[in-house]
């Protein structure tokens, strides 16, 4: 038995978050919106698709943000999605210890969230 990989993760939201999670991932992050199954979805509302990987969102009526836990998604141009999400109004932080071809941010929901660029990394190592 080998553990070949992740096939997803899950995000939850607020319920009555449907929208704004949408327009947050699918309008604002470019992730490719896919076809959930007909049964076996759950409470799950909206699932993307990362190459071979997919993030499933739920709505969960006793939500609190993960403070800590994040997925890491790996970007093309980091530095391009940081300007666009600074330009949309969210705020984004970056630690000086770390390489700097990587930020933190929150989503609308405030789940922390970690973007890598694709790149070499120029400054230390994780």
């Amino acid at each position: 038995m080998t553990i070949l990989g992740i096939d997803h993760i899950q995000i939850e939201v607020p319920e009555g978050g449907e929208a704004t999670a949408r327009d947050f991932y699918v309008g604002l992050l470019g992730l490719e919106e896919t076809p959930r199954p007909r049964t076996g979805a759950g409470r799950s509302f909206l699932w993307v698709r990362l190459g071979d990987q997919q993030v499933h969102f739920r709505c969960s009526a006793d939500f609190r943000p993960a403070a800590l836990a994040h997925p890491g998604f790996l970007v093309s141009d980091v530095e391009a999605l940081a300007g666009r999400l600074t330009d949309a109004g969210h705020t984004i932080t970056r630690a000086d210890a770390v390489a700097e071809n990587r930020f933190h941010m929150r989503d609308p929901f405030g789940n922390r969230l970690e973007f890598v660029g694709a790149g070499p990394v120029e400054k230390g190592t994780v």
